[in-house]
């Protein structure tokens, strides 16, 4: 694990033009202005037309710190070259719309990456590879203009590292000799526990002794929804199961869970590290390889709830999954185990 101890001073000053795209990144902003990172004043501009991120919006409104502010939605980030800004910060660096801002002039004094899920990890990992690395998801490398426009942006990311105006915040655990690499090339990682969240009250009250967090790797088309049914069926066996929904989840898919008579399925509106802070020891969350482990784990660890990864079998597969994406979510799910 990298380094516990901030190297950066904290707090920092100044103000921080913020661009979130999920749920999850939006969370991820608040921590990292509350850690006194992004500086004193930071104003967010969450992505239109994402009612799951509208809910996340309408809960923390009411409850963000002292110098945060909100934009209305927009379908694009703020330029880095935003006047006054110092710090320009993103959740997804893999976005074409994100990409794309980072071609101009970047005039802000760093840029921040906050998390954004597995694919945080895999960024990193991209950036301290040896060979041009172009930042595309999976779906998106034979798409050759995709794919210059990923190269530039590896490119671009490592020239800010190299020039200490790259930070990365997360939660996640990152590989001890991939951190090493990353701050040899120096970049900057700063972690964190969630150390905001656990100071807001506690508004969800869970009592079935399974959790379920959902996956949208069936509706992604990335393994078959059928043996994933029949091992949710199974957890049943221990008791009834609470499933907390992916935003990505087929309607018809949930509709099947939802007939089930010991699965209950809960809507879903923020993100899943807000929702489940009220478990109590002997409940146990289960996940296929998501980036809920690891922060679930920093936040219920200590209080006896058991975090638990299920890994996915060959035969779960569809062809869509490539090797690469099957080694990188395997892989993930062993550092994601303690």
């Amino acid at each position: 694990m990298y380094p516990a101890e901030s190297a950066v001073a904290r707090p920092r000053f100044g103000h921080a033009e913020v661009w979130v795209e999920s749920p999850l990144q939006l969370l991820s902003a608040i921590e990292a202005h509350g850690a006194g990172l992004l500086g004193t004043t930071s104003r967010i501009h969450p992505r239109g037309g994402t009612t799951t991120l509208d809910a996340t919006l309408a809960t923390l409104i009411a409850q963000a710190p002292a110098g945060v502010q909100f934009a209305p939605s927009t379908a694009a980030p703020p330029a880095p070259g935003s006047a006054g800004a110092r710090r320009w910060v993103i959740g997804d660096a893999y976005s074409g719309r994100v990409q794309r801002a980072m071609l101009g002039y970047i005039a802000v004094k760093e840029v921040v990456i906050i998390d954004d899920g597995l694919a945080t990890l895999g960024l990193i990992k991209a950036l301290v590879s040896a060979e041009p690395t172009p930042l595309v998801r999976p779906r998106s490398r034979t798409n050759p203009a995709r794919r210059a426009l990923g190269i530039a942006s590896w490119y671009r990311l490592r020239a800010l590292a190299r020039a200490g105006r790259l930070l990365i915040f997360t939660a996640l655990p990152v590989e001890p000799d991939i951190a090493q690499r990353f701050l040899e090339l120096g970049g900057h990682l700063e972690s964190h526990r969630f150390e905001w969240l656990n100071t807001q009250p506690v508004t969800e009250r869970i009592n079935e002794p399974t959790v379920v967090v959902g996956s949208a790797m069936a509706a992604d088309g990335l393994i078959h929804a059928e043996p994933y049914f029949r091992w949710l069926d199974s957890l049943t066996l221990d008791g009834p199961v609470a499933y907390f929904p992916h935003r990505r989840e087929s309607g018809k898919f949930l509709a099947l869970l939802a007939d089930h008579d010991r699965i209950v399925v809960r809507e879903h509106t923020i993100p899943i590290e807000m929702r489940l802070r009220s478990l109590r020891p002997g409940q146990v969350v289960r996940a296929l390889p998501s980036t809920a482990l690891p922060s679930l784990r920093l936040l219920l660890g200590e209080g006896g709830v058991r975090i638990l990864g299920q890994g996915i079998p060959a035969a779960w597969w569809k062809p869509a999954a490539t090797p690469e994406l099957r080694s990188h979510l395997s892989s993930s799910l062993e550092l994601l185990t303690p």
